[in-house]
């Protein structure tokens, strides 16, 4: 079967590898659709950076390994020790390892497990024809859910865990710095949990746009004074959450002159670097910084809820590519900001 493979930094190939067969307690999955990562573009320009070198601890692979983890598919096989689900049905896929012992396994928090692994980072992953599974990794899409949409619950389910961390409720005001596909994903998020008062801010015209057709409030910050616009928007209170799905230092600066008090700034980006971090304002205003990692099956159920209810619209910035195209429409495309979010269909 076809598959992008990842050797190094630059070097993704399409390759034909063995079609996997499901061992126990796991079931095999034809892939539907395959989201590229803001984290697979890391990997591809500037890796290995999470993609193991040497055995990972929970699934001894290691580079060169086929990519991807944001997925959707159809169950094609059933191994043995696997129950509730059949041939046919159709899943996304909750991508994460985890070990199940350490202290947050145990505390139900096994999205920042201590041996975390990702399915497609330390594992072959869903960029390709087909993929195998364990079955915790499953979450059965309903009939008004297309396979495209199931594609992108990984990614709105990272922003649905971050906007939750916010600890906002109907009526409160919020800001996202970024417009990204995670920034999307937040302000998707956040008017899912009640919030009409949301602001985007977005240097790039064209990103600003995307999200203003979904109907989302946005700031040029090139253009307008984000902090004094939300003082005299908040009557001096500030927001009651402001995310980050920038990762740059302007985005970071500005939000953190955002937030009210006692209330957080939620970090739910990739820093390639270390940013300096102004904490006197954090000091002075007794208000925090919050990092946001992942997602847990909660956070699934809720994303793919608000699907079947019609909240979520990929209009505009979603873009779907076949397999062969995925180093120059994808990787290359992305990296250059010609696209948002693309989709590969192994099928084409």
């Amino acid at each position: 079967m076809r598959a992008a493979v990842y050797y190094g930094p630059n070097k993704v190939s399409i390759d034909d590898v063995p079609d996997p067969s499901p061992a126990y307690g796991q079931v095999k999955v034809r892939v539907g659709f395959n989201g590229i990562c803001g984290t697979d573009l890391h990997e591809y320009f500037a890796g290995p950076i999470f993609i193991p070198t040497t055995p990972h601890a929970l699934t001894g692979n290691q580079a060169p390994l086929v990519l991807g983890h944001e997925f959707s598919g159809t169950i094609t096989e059933i191994g043995p020790g696997v129950d509730g689900f059949s041939e046919g049905d159709r899943v996304a896929i909750e991508p994460i390892y985890r070990c199940g012992t350490c202290g947050p396994c145990a505390s139900g928090r096994y999205n920042i497990c201590k041996f975390i692994g990702f399915h497609g980072l330390m594992s072959d992953g869903g960029m390709a024809e087909s993929t195998v599974v364990p079955q915790n990794m499953l979450h059965k899409l309903p009939d008004s859910v297309s396979l495209q949409l199931g594609a992108l619950v990984e990614p709105m389910s990272v922003a649905y865990h971050a906007a939750k961390l916010g600890d906002v409720q109907a009526g409160d005001t919020a800001m996202v710095m970024g417009a990204g596909p995670i920034g999307i994903g937040v302000w998707f998020a956040l008017k899912g949990l009640g919030l009409d008062d949301v602001y985007v801010v977005e240097p790039s015209p064209v990103r600003r746009a995307s999200i203003e057709n979904l109907g989302a409030k946005t700031l040029d910050p090139t253009s307008v004074n984000v902090a004094e616009f939300i003082g005299d928007h908040t009557g001096g209170s500030g927001v009651d959450a402001a995310y980050d799905a920038a990762g740059v230092q302007p985005a970071v600066e500005t939000a953190l002159q955002c937030i009210g008090a006692h209330k957080p700034l939620v970090s739910v980006a990739i820093y390639e670097k270390p940013l300096e971090t102004p904490l006197l304002n954090l000091v002075m205003n007794e208000s925090r910084i919050q990092g946001s990692l992942c997602y847990t099956g909660d956070d699934y159920r809720a994303v793919i809820d608000l699907m079947a209810d019609g909240h979520y619209d990929t209009t505009g910035w979603v873009t779907t590519i076949p397999i062969e195209q995925v180093v120059d429409e994808g990787f290359h495309a992305l990296h250059a900001g010609k696209k948002m979010k693309v989709l590969i269909d192994p099928s084409l």
